[in-house]
């Protein structure tokens, strides 16, 4: 059976179809405004240029990324007004929802406030029983205003998320068809952090919802009968159904597409990973084949959260990257999907990345001839000025002196230098271009729990979270059977009673086959394998 593999990113749209894990066909294509078109036009692209090859009717899933859900945040666009209802009165007043939000995406994003008594202590411990009916009251209130997306925290409720369960209950009393984000399935400890990445989560799930719909239509009109899968910023997928209800968890899931990727191409599991593409490089690390993880605060359009998402460092520098100044200054400014009719050598007017790399020699693309009056000095010195911003980023991702291997994947990795310190070797590797919708095709369904236990022995609590884990990736489209312990975390922590402990179990598996998705849109029996 085949998969296909797409990954949206700000300049191009890249897909691939694998089968046994060999890349058959891949492309090649500009992104568009509407991101459905871009998937469509991408599909026909791929389809023809597998002519001959499996048909579409043997195609087994299709897996997305996209950074739809990022860019909507940064550009401050088709966000929903967000209902924050915390509980935790009388302990945090002080500082409400949305406090330190940009105001312009707090102006966008901020529908009411609502700040309730209940909640939990630190050692889990009643602060004061949850206020059912001021809740439901609140939940008329909300009703009223006519906002449809709330998101609720609780203090501590990483620890005992009662309060945010009992709570989502009696709104939905009220409100049905709310769309509701606990906080404790997203976040961790930090509540101000934990609050901000819910808020997040539930102004975008309107968006999720109407993209997932999209790509559904992209693959109808395709004639593709597969189930949709979007990729998750920790390297797996999740059904289009899962992402709708955790849009953030696919916040910066290009870069880790690339990083997966690259680690299938290459073979290595433990290396850098510098992801050079039109707008931005992207450099961070392979562990055991799957991205690091970050464990400090993230600024997400300038809102601070603390939920899952990569060890990534980005810098502005691609191949669309504008170079002014006689080449002293590169970037920040980039042409991005208008490289081909921007950039000199595509007979444009704007000097880019590309130009200098082609005056340099290091890459046939568009008409040399274009850029041989380019001075031999503006091209050397702006070339020299590029690696030296590559190398200096993967030296801030290293934690150690020790030489590491560097994969450098992306449409414009001919910017990564051959040699750099603290680098044992730069390996580069066939469809590096599309290293991205690789990573996507090849990538297994998730489930994760990352929550604090207490007051339970070490043993229960990993049981416990082992069994979780387990149970969000079947939720998420993961088979039963295939299902197996990726990495586990168990970390006391010595200031909270109760013999209390963080733990972080994640656990993959293989996508279900049990079926596969009609041109209506409806689950049927998958045919004959």
């Amino acid at each position: 059976m085949s998969r296909i593999g797409i990954d949206v990113g700000g300049t191009n749209t890249d897909a691939v179809l694998l089968e046994d894990g060999k890349v058959l066909a891949a492309v090649k294509s500009p992104t568009t405004a509407d991101v459905a078109d871009g998937v469509r036009q991408a599909l026909a692209d791929l389809l023809a240029a597998a002519a001959g090859l499996p048909a579409a009717e043997r195609i087994e899933a299709v897996m997305i990324g996209t950074t739809h859900f990022t860019n909507a945040v940064i550009e401050r666009r088709h966000l929903d007004r967000v209902a924050a209802l915390r509980v935790g009165l009388p302990a945090n007043a002080g500082l409400p929802p949305f406090i330190g939000w940009p105001k312009d995406l707090a102006g966008v994003m901020r529908g009411s406030t609502h700040m309730l008594r209940g909640g939990h202590e630190y050692d889990g411990r009643i602060l004061v029983p949850l206020d059912r009916a001021a809740v439901r009251s609140e939940a008329h209130r909300i009703a009223d205003s006519g906002i449809t997306a709330m998101a609720i925290t609780s203090v501590f409720s990483p620890l005992t998320d009662e309060c945010e369960r009992e709570a989502a209950e009696v709104v939905r009393e009220v409100m049905p068809d709310v769309r509701i984000t606990l906080s404790h399935e997203i976040g961790r400890i930090g509540m101000l952090e934990r609050e901000n990445a819910a808020l997040l989560n539930a102004g975008l799930q309107g968006l999720a919802q109407r993209t997932t719909a999209a790509f559904r239509r992209a693959l109808r009109d395709s004639g593709i009968a597969a189930p949709l899968y979007l990729t998750q910023n920790d390297g797996t997928i999740v059904q289009g159904a899962v992402a709708e209800r955790h849009p953030v968890y696919c916040f910066a899931s290009g870069p880790t597409n690339s990083m997966r990727g690259a680690a299938f191409l290459s073979g290595l599991s433990d290396a850098l990973v510098v992801d050079v593409g039109g707008t931005t490089s992207d450099v961070g690390c392979l562990k055991g084949g799957f991205p690091r993880q970050a464990n400090a605060t993230v600024e997400i359009g300038g809102v601070r959260t603390l939920f899952r998402m990569p060890d990534l460092i980005s810098i502005g520098l691609g191949g669309g990257t504008e170079v002014g100044e006689g080449g002293r200054r590169i970037g920040p400014g980039s042409v991005g999907f208008r490289l081909p009719e921007k950039a000199l050598c595509f007979g444009g007017d704007t000097l880019t990345a590309t130009d200098i790399a082609v005056a340099a020699g290091r890459l046939a693309l568009g008409d040399p001839r274009r850029v041989r009056a380019l001075p031999a000095a503006l091209v050397r010195d702006s070339l020299a000025r590029m690696e030296r911003m590559v190398a200096e980023v993967v030296d801030r991702m290293k934690t150690d002196a020790a030489p590491m291997p560097l994969i450098a994947v992306g449409g414009g990795s001919f910017l990564v230098p051959d040699h750099m310190e603290g680098i044992s070797e730069v390996v580069r590797i066939e469809h590096h271009a599309v290293a991205n919708a690789v990573g996507a095709a090849i990538a297994q369904v998730s489930g994760e729990v990352d929550r604090i236990f207490s007051g339970v022995e070490r043993e229960t609590a990993l049981d416990r979270a082992s069994r979780e884990a387990t149970r969000r990736a079947i939720e998420a489209g993961a088979e039963a059977s295939s299902v197996q312990t990726l990495d586990v975390e168990d970390i006391p922590i010595a200031y909270l009673p109760g013999n209390a402990r963080r733990i972080r179990v994640r656990v993959i598996g293989e996508i279900r086959r049990l079926t596969t998705q009609s041109s209506s849109g409806r689950p049927c029996s998958p045919g004959p394998r």
